[in-house]
């Protein structure tokens, strides 16, 4: 395994990072596919195992029992101080915005709560889930600053945000003396590549780490025609993320295939392979062990340029899809957009 630093932190991460969304208890939250605590336990220590030190969690992920998992396998299977852990909080919900609480308290409640799940006095990277058109800025940011200054966080990320927001977001945090973001963990795989556009310079400029998620397009990346897996049928939000674009993606995932019978590897390699040219740790899911281990031979295997060109090729852009494209200004004072998800994908109007 490989290891980078993340961004302008002092945070020594593996190429690798484990996404822990498929952790948790599957009627605790919007996924049926989520794999229970012993299943979790065994693929935390696969991970440690094979050198990966970067997890990443969330609050909304299965109500919070997916921290709760992931603490508990990493208090029997690790030092404290060896791993890198990450978590993320949602916006204020719109109840909490009719009783007026403030950006502030909803950030402090929200990392004390994810604390209490993963049972740690603090965590290393706080990403801010999406951005909240309905708390000012200014709030969120001192929020942050001050979980920082309580030593509940030693850095802070940010996801599913656009280059300016960032940008903005960081000036503002520099301006009033507060933590930058140090990363950014965006959708970003081979099918879906719409970050190098803005994203990927803006983060070259200014020093921050690209660990973007949904590395393997929710198993597309991985599967040659016909294969499934009990996520590509049951994920219904992955369906609405990439349904529309499969024929356009279907060239792409051909390539990914010619390329991996080249070397004699499995799809996962080559497409975490190509998204490593690109970034500084993936997070990649695994709801069995052995996802664990083509995610660790990627970081060994080296693409050459008339490869990295091939598997380009044939790309078409894409509109903005998933998070970030429900998560929008229109939305302000309604509820949330995890909710509001939820309810789309069941066919029921916003």
């Amino acid at each position: 395994m490989e290891y980078t630093k993340l961004g302008a932190s002092d945070l020594n991460v593996s190429r690798i990072c484990l996404g822990c969304m498929g952790f948790g208890d599957p009627s605790a939250g919007q996924h049926s596919w989520t794999v229970d605590e012993e299943a979790t336990r065994a693929i935390v220590k696969h991970a440690l195992d094979g050198g990966i030190n970067f997890f990443d969690t969330a609050i909304a992920y299965q109500g919070g029992t997916s921290e709760a998992y992931l603490g508990r396998a990493l208090r029997d299977f690790a030092r404290r101080d060896d791993v890198v852990v990450a978590t993320k909080f949602l916006p204020c919900t719109a109840d909490e915005i009719a009783q007026g609480v403030t950006g502030q308290q909803h950030i402090a409640n929200s990392i004390d709560a994810s604390l209490s799940h993963l049972g740690m006095d603090y965590v290393d990277l706080y990403i801010y889930h999406m951005w909240d058109y309905n708390t000012p800025l200014l709030d969120v940011m001192e929020g942050l600053s001050q979980v920082v200054a309580a030593g509940k966080a030693r850095y802070i990320g940010i996801a599913n945000v656009y280059a300016w927001q960032l940008e903005k977001a960081n000036a503002l945090a520099e301006r009033e003396g507060f933590p930058k973001f140090v990363s950014v963990q965006n959708h970003m795989n081979l099918i879906f590549r719409e970050d190098e556009r803005e994203m990927v310079p803006c983060c070259a400029e200014e020093g921050i780490s690209l660990t973007p998620y949904s590395a393997l397009a929710s198993g597309r990346l991985s599967k040659r025609p016909g294969e499934t897996s009990k996520r590509l049928e049951e994920d219904a939000y992955a369906k609405f993320k990439y349904d529309a674009s499969a024929e356009a993606d279907a060239l792409v995932i051909e390539r990914v295939a010619e390329v991996a019978d080249a070397h004699g590897v499995s799809m996962t390699e080559v497409s975490l392979a190509w998204l490593l040219t690109k970034v500084a740790s993936p997070v990649v899911g695994a709801t069995k062990s052995h996802h664990v281990d083509g995610a660790v031979a990627a970081a060994d295997l080296k693409l050459s340029d008339n490869e990295i060109a091939y598997l380009e090729e044939p790309y078409a852009p894409h509109a903005i899809v998933g998070v970030m494209a429900q998560n929008k200004p229109a939305d302000a004072g309604k509820e949330h957009v995890w909710l509001a998800n939820a309810k789309y994908l069941k066919g029921e109007k916003r």
